[in-house]
């Protein structure tokens, strides 16, 4: 046996050192690999109960080393980590009417407070899919990690105007003076009145009717138009014609409007409105029943009906009888409230009654989701891997709608993330497993007489 040993020669001794030193290495990146799997899992877990948190994951690619023939390299692993932002967790309702989610396609524009309290006009966006908005010492709505909401303001009287949809530069941060007053100016007044036919026979006294109608002007104070119905009282028979003086209370009981009335008394159509002549104020609309005059505050309609219908101004029997009012505008107001509607309208509700839309909130929608930069608080920039931007109305083209008195929980599947826990330990340690045995290999390579590696 002695005389055997020596004629056993091992060939090309350092080409197996490479083969085997591929080999540690390979495990080496396997350990590196599972590392960061491991932090992706330990993210994921740690933020199961973030709202908006977008799931963390890892993927494995291998490396191909090309070797001669009749010996193999291991290559080793890569990784890739990616956030899958187009996964949307579940949501559930909240008790703040600024609690707001996205449900489908489309994001929250939103921007910093250190940006807005530059207050240089300058607000970088960035994109979140929920959030917790509550108005600050300024009245910005804004999260407990520094998210303002950012928005298009309205009119001053509730529309939107045009603003660019590729870019946002319109965006301003949402604003919510809670101290703010509203009112409305009163623009039309619906009469219901029923005059006296026995008014207008020749044996009437001629007594002049009245109505007094309240109405609002620009400034939110009270005032009142004076209605007087005089009846045309003939020598004989009867005239069915009334005149009426309309009077404003703000220009000093000055006459705004005097037009005379004639009423049908042809059967079927009998005390029905005939024809309606203006002997001063703006003329009779025959297609909506509006006479149009000028209070001391603007332009006045009021509606007496159309010719020949029953509604409006009507002569029968023998009472006169108002038998409603009905007119817009409001008296000044306290703002009591905002709301969020699935458009993203954000509207201030007032206590006497009105609500005016303040502000929109549009969708932000980007061709790739998942190009987006993450950032800190679930927060997202837009990035050249992102595509260009859109703005969209909430529930417009591709986007989904705003939810209110709703929060996005995460999306990280606890169960499933313990699962690939558990099989990244399991690799982990194969992978360890994997240098011992190297290790082990590379020294009984070396413990060999140098005679038989030679």
């Amino acid at each position: 046996m002695a005389g055997i040993l020596p004629e056993i020669i091992v060939p090309d001794a350092e080409r197996l050192r490479m083969t085997i030193s591929s080999s540690l290495n390979a495990s080496v990146a396997g350990l590196a690999a599972n590392a960061t799997r491991l932090a992706a899992i330990s993210d994921n877990i740690a933020n199961s109960s973030t709202y908006g948190y977008k799931r963390a994951v890892t993927d494995f690619h291998s490396m191909v080393i090309e070797t001669g023939t009749g010996t193999y390299s291991a290559g080793g692993v890569r990784t890739t980590n990616t956030r899958l932002i187009d996964q949307r967790g579940a949501l559930v309702s909240t008790s703040s009417a600024t609690d707001l989610a996205v449900r489908g396609r489309g994001m929250l524009p939103v921007a910093t407070e250190a940006s807005v309290n530059i207050d240089n006009g300058d607000h970088p966006m960035m994109l979140t899919t929920t959030g917790s908005f509550r108005t600050d010492d300024r009245g910005y709505l804004t999260t407990s990690s520094g998210l303002i909401l950012m928005g298009w303001p309205a009119n001053t009287d509730g529309t939107i105007p045009t603003y660019p949809r590729d870019t946002a530069d319109g965006l301003e941060p949402v604003k919510i003076n809670t101290n703010q007053f509203a009112g409305e100016a009163t623009t039309y007044v619906d009469l219901a009145v029923n005059l006296p036919a026995t008014s207008t026979d020749s044996t009437a006294t001629g007594e002049t009717e009245e109505l007094s109608v309240e109405y609002f002007d620009n400034l939110g104070k009270s005032e009142s138009l004076t209605i007087e119905f005089l009846p045309i009282v003939p020598a004989s028979g009867t005239s069915n014609s009334w005149t009426m003086i309309v009077r404003d209370s703000a220009s000093a009981n000055a006459i705004v409007g005097e037009y005379n009335l004639t009423f049908d008394d042809t059967r079927g159509s009998g005390g029905t409105l005939q024809s309606v002549t203006p002997v001063t104020g703006g003329a009779y609309n025959a297609t909506t029943g509006y006479v149009s005059f000028d209070v001391n505050g603007g332009p006045m309609d009021l509606n007496l009906g159309v010719l020949g219908t029953s509604g409006g101004l009507t002569q029968l029997s023998d009472a006169f009888q108002p038998v409603s009012v009905s007119k817009n505008g409001t008296p000044v107001g306290n703002m009591t409230s905002i709301e969020v509607d699935a458009n993203g309208y954000v509207s201030a509700a007032f206590d006497i009654g009105i609500t005016r839309v303040i502000y929109q909130i549009p969708l932000v929608d980007v061709s790739n989701i998942n190009g987006l930069e993450s950032l800190d608080y679930q927060s997202y920039r837009p990035t050249p891997d992102s595509g260009s931007f859109f703005l969209w109305d909430a529930g417009d083209g591709p986007t989904g709608d705003i939810v209110a008195y709703a929060r996005e929980e995460s999306s990280t599947d606890v169960a499933g993330e313990l699962t690939e826990l558990i099989q990244t330990q399991r690799a982990y340690s194969s992978n360890a497993k994997v240098i011992q045995t190297v290790a082990l290999s590379l020294a009984e390579l070396t413990s060999l007489p140098v005679e038989m590696v030679s």
